[in-house]
């Protein structure tokens, strides 16, 4: 294999290319501070060619994510063959899963590396560094806003997930650490925390010996958290309720709870292993509704699990149609080896995954479309994250980046990225509100 040419500008450059999800950025972002401070040039997610090596963080997690990670990784191969770049290096959940296989079929890449690795990376382009850690670390994301990974792995059984076979246990960070790091990033500037976990509502049991998340926003509000705090992702049984009556008394934990449910049905439930069924489920959103209606719902769907038949499919939908979510998405069941739902019959053909996909959609369309309709004429406090064509794009503190609403502004004058400031709602769309400044901060 060539290498690039020194006089190429990229010659001495690292990118990292991070697929996946938030967790895996968190790690990208950590990593790159160490070659940082080790004295390397580093982009994220830069096009082009010429760079002294390439590390491509994969996602592992569904079908469609392992095929995004091996068409990059296909496609920097070919390019380390003709010279372009420099040292091909494959880490992240799909590493960690089939290790043996990258290295067997694609022998251009030249080290493949799991998710605790971090260290190991960085070794391959430092001759000496010190600890991978998060007070090195480097926002890939608007300097606003920034996950905080409060925990590694899952300890649920879910039969449809290899996050566990990916990941590990469940291993919670100190309450310590993960507020010296948020007051890190606010000194930084960023407004807003997005808290993340595979569980975030089991944080604490493996460290403290029982559930720590009240505990920990509570110190998080009492020691100067940001104007925003997030919390992804919330799981069903025995929810914390402590959680929800902090959002209503303190407003910087953001009134939105990501709560994935996967399904309503008893049987596909159980088959599931989720651990409730949909009575139980029924119940707790009641509860949330009746006492805390300020709080926005979002939720994820899977659809054409084993044996899903159209009365199953249907109870679902009218599941969506009665609680009618403020945020919902939804994903094809995929058949995941070394998952316990392996085992079945992936029965539901990939034409009906889609059509029942889509039917699911249109009715969360027009719920999404009622809610925001229902905004016109009110007031919203929004954070500035960006400006894109003739608009100013803001979130409500109901809205997640990437995956959730927008508030698309209208402003004869520039707007502060990464503000907060308060419009009023013109007119709505199935995604996005309409909105114009109340007043620009100067």
């Amino acid at each position: 294999m060539t290498q690039p040419s020194d006089a190429h500008p990229n010659a001495r450059t690292i990118n990292v290319v991070t697929l996946g999800c938030s967790k895996n950025i968190v790690d990208s972002e950590n990593l790159m501070g160490a070659l940082r401070r080790g004295g390397l040039r580093v982009v994220h997610d830069a096009p082009g060619d010429g760079f002294a090596g390439v590390i491509i963080n994969t996602c592992g997690f569904i079908l469609d994510a392992k095929d995004e990670s091996i068409e990059n990784i296909l496609n920097y191969a070919q390019a380390r063959t003709q010279g372009r770049i420099g040292r091909l290096v494959v880490m992240g959940c799909l590493a960690q899963r089939y290790r043996k296989e990258l290295m067997e079929e694609i022998p251009e890449v030249d080290a493949v590396l799991g998710v605790d690795q971090l260290q190991a990376v960085a070794s391959l382009f430092l001759t000496s560094t010190g600890t991978v850690t998060w007070e090195d670390r480097v926002l890939t994301t608007p300097g606003h806003y920034a996950w905080v990974k409060v925990s590694e792995g899952c300890d649920r059984e879910c039969s449809f997930c290899a996050i566990p076979l990916i990941r590990g246990k469940h291993r919670s960070r100190s309450i310590e650490e993960i507020v010296a790091e948020v007051r890190r990033l606010k000194e930084l500037g960023v407004k807003e925390a997005l808290l993340i976990a595979q569980d975030l509502t089991w944080y604490g049991m493996d460290r403290y010996g029982r559930r720590k998340l009240p505990e920990l926003l509570e110190t998080l509000v009492a020691q100067g958290a940001p104007d925003w705090v997030r919390l992804h992702y919330a799981y069903p049984v025995a929810f914390p309720m402590e959680v929800l009556e902090l959002m209503h008394q303190h407003p910087q934990i953001c009134n939105y709870l990501d709560m994935p449910l996967q399904h309503i049905s008893d049987r596909i439930l159980a088959s599931m292993r989720r651990g409730f069924n949909g009575s139980q489920t029924r119940k707790l959103l009641d509860v949330i509704r009746e006492k805390y209606p300020e709080v926005a719902l979002r939720t994820t769907m899977i659809i054409g699990y084993p044996g899903e038949t159209e009365q199953e499919f249907h109870e679902l939908l009218r599941f969506v149609e009665t609680y009618r979510f403020e945020r919902l998405g939804a994903f094809r069941y995929s058949h995941e080896e070394g998952t316990s739902a392996y085992a079945l019959v992936d029965d539901v053909p990939e034409e009906l995954k889609e059509e029942r996909l889509a039917a699911l959609m249109e009715v969360q369309r027009g719920i999404a479309l009622e809610h925001n309709t229902a905004l016109i004429g009110t007031r919203l406090k929004v954070l500035v994250d960006r400006q894109e064509d003739e608009y100013w794009v803001g979130r409500t503190e109901a809205d997640s980046p990437e995956v959730d609403n927008e508030v698309l502004i209208t402003s004869a004058q520039p707007l502060l990225i990464g503000s907060f400031m308060d419009v009023d709602v013109t007119d709505a769309a199935e995604h996005e509100l309409f909105a114009t400044p109340v007043d620009i901060p100067s």
